[in-house]
């Protein structure tokens, strides 16, 4: 695959003003039927987007001329200032769609979530980039992933370092799994100082700025159309004013409990919404096939129908998850069991799927084999299986002592 230039981004000002307006109190029957809409059409080019594999610039122009891309910036600033719930139905419904244009808006929308509260930003620079998000639907999103250290949530120092030089840094290193990297106005890049006792933080660096460039593209199994490609940085010159939330390392450097809230709930209802396309597939060819050994449709069979409800129960049980969740029904602890639960059953339910399909399922000429692909990618987002698994058993233990 080629990557696109650099400079190829959302630069026009228009808006949609209808979508403004449906979308002007989210919890409206009618921002339900607007979003209900942006779902087919979104589905309707996402086997297109998968196959390239292509990024997906319109559907994030669409987001963006509907004023979803500055989603969760506050209202003062221009933006929906959006609950969780708010967010969580918007993103379902993208996902449902297109999932990979889904994980792209997820990212924008937890960056946005916080950075008015960080007081490691400059004031004015919160200003900027809310409304840069506002006006210009500017997308930003963390690279933190390395080659070397693999998943940050893991531990270790970055490799890639910052050294000051005058009024500028000077930045060395290289990223993968940077989500939307094609389509990022801003790369958020973690990185270390140069100095005998290293900081820690972020350096934020324009796309097009002189010394960064692509290296491996994304070539995944699922989630295809996301632009995670490797983003290299040599000799890359950021203002000295861009190096922001320097500090030392350690652990209180992680996660604050509202954002890995809001990562707990909405990564898995990305994968739910992968599930739930599956799933309208699946009925929808059970209920037309009509072999000629039987002279009725496949849907008259108790297999099938027991199928069909196994799935819908499994459906059930992660829209109770997600909307417990997202309403405060939970504590941060258990939080991240919401993303085990709902990503294993959204797995379950596509593997219910293709077995009752069978070949028609397994066919590229039908969505359920990229379904099937995007669902399984639930299982790599922080926190993994193990580490959700084994806090909530360490938990257990010490709540018996």
């Amino acid at each position: 695959m080629t990557h696109p230039p650099s400079d190829e981004n959302f630069t026009d000002t228009a808006r949609d003003a209808g979508a403004i307006a449906a979308l002007r109190d989210l919890d409206s029957a009618e921002a339900t039927r607007w979003l209900d809409a942006l779902t087919v059409e979104f589905a309707a080019s996402a086997a297109e987007l998968d196959r390239g594999p292509h990024f997906p610039y319109a559907n994030l122009a669409r987001l963006r001329r509907a004023g979803l891309l500055s989603l969760t910036v506050p209202r003062a600033l221009g933006g929906h200032e959006a609950t969780l719930p708010q967010t969580l139905k918007v993103v379902r419904a993208v996902a449902r769609g297109e999932p990979s244009t889904a994980l792209i808006l997820l990212m924008q929308c937890l960056y946005h979530l916080r950075l008015q509260a960080n007081p490691n930003w400059p004031a004015e620079l919160r200003v900027r980039f809310a409304k840069e998000a506002v006006e210009h639907g500017a997308l930003i999103n963390s690279l933190r992933v390395e080659p070397e250290l693999g998943s940050p949530s893991r531990g270790g120092l970055p490799a890639t370092v910052g050294r000051l030089d005058g009024d500028h840094w000077v930045l060395n290193g290289s990223k993968l799994y940077s989500t939307g990297s094609p389509g990022l106005t801003w790369f958020a890049v973690w990185g270390r100082t140069d100095e005998a006792s290293p900081r820690v933080g972020t350096w934020l660096v324009r796309r097009g700025t002189p010394g960064v460039r692509f290296g491996a593209p994304w070539n995944h199994l699922g989630m295809r159309a996301t632009g995670s490609h490797e983003v290299i940085f040599e000799n890359v010159r950021v203002p000295a004013g861009l190096a922001v939330d320097l500090q030392p390392p350690g652990p209180g450097a992680g996660t604050d409990p509202i954002t890995s809230m809001w990562m707990s709930v909405l990564l898995p209802a990305i994968y739910d919404g992968v599930a739930r396309a599956a799933r309208d597939w699946f009925v929808g060819w059970v209920a037309r096939r009509v072999p000629s050994g039987l002279g009725a449709p496949l849907s008259s069979l108790d297999g099938f129908q027991q199928t069909a409800g196994r799935i819908d129960a499994l459906l059930l049980s992660n829209r109770l998850l997600l909307d417990s969740a997202a309403a405060g029904g939970v504590t941060p602890a258990e939080a991240p069991a919401i993303k085990y639960l709902v990503s294993r059953n959204a797995i379950d339910t596509v593997a219910l799927t293709l077995e009752a399909s069978s070949n028609p399922g397994l066919s590229r000429d039908n969505p359920l084999e990229r379904h099937h692909r995007d669902v399984l990618c639930s299982r790599i987002h922080t926190p993994q299986n193990d580490v959700v698994l084994g806090n909530l058993g360490r938990a257990a233990y010490a709540a018996a002592l």
